[in-house]
């Protein structure tokens, strides 16, 4: 079955892109990106190496993900983002922290997944504060789906991860019921999962908690 591409969980607002990550886009992307193709990836040959590979879908500006992929050099992180200022920051990054265990698909992640993903390649997949659209009009953009997150579990191998985080309660409980009803999925606790030291704080998440704002942990295993 085809994921549809009606899914659109974002809008193409690329906001102002600054000279230095203009250069990183310029000179790094051919080393550290993966240009879109409608060819399944061989992930261990794209990084050199057999690690456990990490899905990060929507990365933003990218500091948590480099922070994860310091802190766990033993990983390999594919993190995929729309947005050409996000993926100069990270590509900024990745040079600053000498970090060989990233690398960047700028795309869709629909589909991303669909042509690019094999079969169980992923040992986990991080969906942090993914665009909550508020509006109940547009919840049919939200990108956790029941569709979408059954495709992404056929990509996941056995007893590989899905974590995801938002600072949305509506949202949090409609992921969490979401990953719920999947039958591929089991939930690594509880309801909620308390944030794992495996997340770093974001300044964003931390002036949010000053400001009494909530953030809620979701984390499944495939069965």
């Amino acid at each position: 079955m085809q994921l549809q591409q009606s899914i659109r969980s974002f809008v193409l607002r690329q906001g102002r892109l600054s000279d230095a990550q203009r250069r990183a886009c310029e000179n790094l992307f051919p080393q550290y990106g993966i240009p879109y193709r409608e060819n399944l990836l061989d992930l261990n040959q794209i990084f050199g190496r057999q690690a456990p590979k990490i899905l990060e879908i929507g990365f933003g500006m990218g500091e948590t993900t480099a922070i994860i992929a310091k802190m766990h050099p033993a990983n390999d992180y594919l993190g995929i983002e729309v947005h050409t200022p996000g993926v100069g920051s990270l590509l900024k990054l990745i040079q600053q922290n000498e970090l060989e265990n990233i690398r960047i698909i700028q795309y869709d992640a629909v589909s991303v997944l669909q042509h690019m993903l094999p079969s169980e390649c992923l040992d986990g997949v991080h969906i942090f504060f993914p665009d909550p659209w508020p509006k109940a009009r547009h919840h049919k953009r939200r990108l956790i789906q029941p569709e979408f997150v059954s495709h992404l579990c056929k990509r996941l191998k056995p007893g590989g991860y899905i974590h995801a985080a938002t600072d949305w309660e509506e949202y949090a409980v409609q992921i969490l019921q979401v990953f719920s009803e999947e039958q591929q999925l089991h939930n690594s606790t509880k309801d909620f999962a308390p944030r794992p030291d495996c997340r770093p704080i974001t300044k964003f998440e931390q002036r949010g908690l000053k400001a009494g704002h909530g953030v809620w942990d979701i984390m499944f295993l495939k069965k």
